[in-house]
């Protein structure tokens, strides 16, 4: 699988171990930044690097780290198929996948350690999107909100 990984400066950390991680478990990476933790770099604009990846197809999921994860969060899920999430359990970094087809994982780099941020991008990479209909269903009732508030016909 192609992963897209971003981070701002607060994330920056953060973001060499889940590079190396993911391609330890045999995934390709495309590394969007940034490694600097000193000058200041907003979450907003890495979020916007890693959905363009997703959305045109040089990446098929995301992780992306900011401070607290939230603002990461929020950046992403303002683009048209993107499905981003901040976990801090792995229960939820594969249910996200599984049930709500999570695309992009969020960590808060001043919120969990490298330990757990590894677990949960282990985790978010393994699972898969389920097929039963209660969770497909769902999915498409969010697609529908989505094109109804972003003013955008079809999925």
């Amino acid at each position: 699988m192609k992963v897209a990984v971003a981070a701002d400066h607060a994330g920056s950390l953060l973001l060499t171990p889940v590079l190396e991680e993911a391609r330890r478990l045999g995934h390709e990476t495309l590394d969007l930044g940034t490694h600097d933790s000193v000058s200041p770099d907003d979450y907003p604009d890495r979020a916007a690097d890693l959905a363009a990846a997703l959305t045109d197809g040089r990446a098929e999921r995301g992780i992306l780290i900011c401070g607290s994860g939230v603002g990461a969060s929020v950046a992403a899920n303002k683009v048209r198929g993107i499905r981003a999430a901040l976990c801090h359990d792995t229960y939820s970094a594969h249910q996200g996948v599984e049930h709500d087809q999570m695309n992009v994982l969020c960590l808060g780099g001043r919120v969990v350690g490298d330990a757990l941020a590894l677990e949960l991008v282990r985790t978010f990479l393994a699972a898969q999107i389920s097929a039963e209909p209660r969770h497909r269903r769902r999915v498409e009732k969010i697609a529908a909100m989505e094109a109804r508030f972003c003013g955008i016909e079809g999925n």
